[in-house]
């Protein structure tokens, strides 16, 4: 039977000459054809001619099959999930360097030579329902935010942290437009909506605290991003922790954008990043490699000003219009917003995310940080792709290190 596989071919070939060349030695008498029928009296010396020919045979045919192993073994689908529940037919979300990758499908096209597929998958459930996906080992890579991660992380999920994708990101609070609600003392005891268990959550909580108030001083309303915005619209509730959605409903004339948490510095923001399960990293690196290395040309692309209004473009093919991504990025600059870095700041981001959530008991011990990122990918793409000194490194405080 004919095979398509070269290995296979290899092998059925290596072992189809070496019974030739057997057959062509008339010093091996009875050896007339290869399997039963073989050798029926052979001399010391014959025996050893034979023996290594047998060896030189079957070697060939181990290594050919080790390789058939690993041709098989490669992935014929990458399965990226994202923590937005993405909009349109294929969707799309926006907002961040892996947003310009999945939208421009540079996955897509570095990996099509290889005949191996990209697959997107998005979760209306945000970051809590990415961690069930890791859990169940239906994806390889995910788009996520800092305190599910840890979330995940602190239960056992196996993971590394490999860039960021989307940095420096604020918390807006909304009321409807003739709200009495002007600033966040006037909270307590309103109906908020806050989305729990996103990296939404932290950045909340921090900046109600900074007020002298917590989640307890509220009628907190565990909602999703989408049912935040229509209850608000609708004012079935009072205000909502949400994000860039808000500037569209605002625009319309239905709410107030009254707190604006990236206005009161780096440390009441939230990160996002890209991870890869620790066992496709083990069973792959050459393929991380090549995603790590497409998502930095992402990055670059996406901080490039030159791209602004590109960019804002095609984020707007997500139902999110430009003018909103006009306001997200309003006073900001695209490198500091886009960074993939794994610096000093998103460390200390990483660590003090870790630590809030265990004083909130969200989770029950500590998380390892330091061990957790694993930039060894991203340090040979910004060599590779001559950008090691392209994006602005910061320390712990938020601010440039000399």
């Amino acid at each position: 039977m004919h095979s398509s596989n070269p290995f296979l071919s290899l092998t059925v070939s290596s072992a189809k000459n070496g019974c030739a060349l057997a057959r062509q030695q008339p010093a091996i008498r009875g050896y007339n054809e290869c399997g039963p029928g073989a050798p029926t009296s052979l001399s010391p010396l014959e025996s050893m001619r034979y023996l290594r020919l047998l060896k030189s045979v079957l070697a060939t045919a181990t290594l050919a099959l080790a390789a058939m192993h690993a041709y098989a073994d490669k992935p014929t689908v990458i399965r990226i999930g994202v923590a937005e529940q993405g909009s349109g037919d294929p969707p799309t979300f926006g907002g961040s360097p892996a947003a310009t990758v999945q939208i421009q499908q540079l996955l897509e096209k570095e990996f099509a030579p290889d005949g191996i597929k990209v697959e997107w998958l998005f979760f209306k459930g945000a970051g809590p329902a990415v961690n069930e996906a890791i859990a169940d080992k239906s994806l390889d890579f995910a788009f996520q935010g800092d305190l599910p991660s840890v979330l995940g992380r602190a239960n056992g999920l196996k993971t590394r942290i490999l860039l960021e994708s989307g940095v420096r990101v604020g918390v807006k609070i909304a009321v409807p437009v003739d709200s009495s609600i002007h600033g966040i003392k006037d909270l307590k005891d309103q109906r908020v909506s806050i989305f729990r268990g996103t990296n939404l959550q932290l950045v909340a909580d921090n900046a109600l605290a900074a007020n002298q108030l917590n989640e307890r001083d509220l009628h907190v309303i565990n909602l999703d991003t989408a049912s935040a915005l229509a209850a608000l619209a609708s004012k079935g509730i009072d205000a909502s922790f949400s994000d860039y959605h808000l500037y569209k409903l605002r625009d319309q004339g239905l709410i107030r954008i009254i707190y604006e948490s990236q206005n009161e510095g780096p440390q009441l923001t939230r990160q996002s990043h890209l991870l890869v399960l620790d066992d496709f990293d083990h069973a792959h690196p050459d393929i991380v490699q090549r995603v790590v290395t497409t998502f930095v040309k992402g990055s670059q692309w996406s901080s490039d000003e030159a791209n602004r209004d590109a960019q804002f473009k095609l984020w707007a093919r997500t139902g999110v219009p430009y003018a909103s991504w006009q306001a997200e990025f309003a006073n900001r600059t695209l490198k500091e917003r886009n960074s993939p870095l794994i610096d000093p700041f998103i460390v200390a981001r990483y660590r003090a995310v870790s630590q809030d959530a265990l004083k909130l008991k969200l989770i029950r011990q500590p998380v390892d940080v330091d061990s957790w990122f694993e930039p060894s990918y991203l340090d040979n793409a910004l060599r590779t792709l001559k950008l090691d000194h392209y994006w602005t490194r910061y320390d712990a405080a938020g601010k440039p290190l000399t």
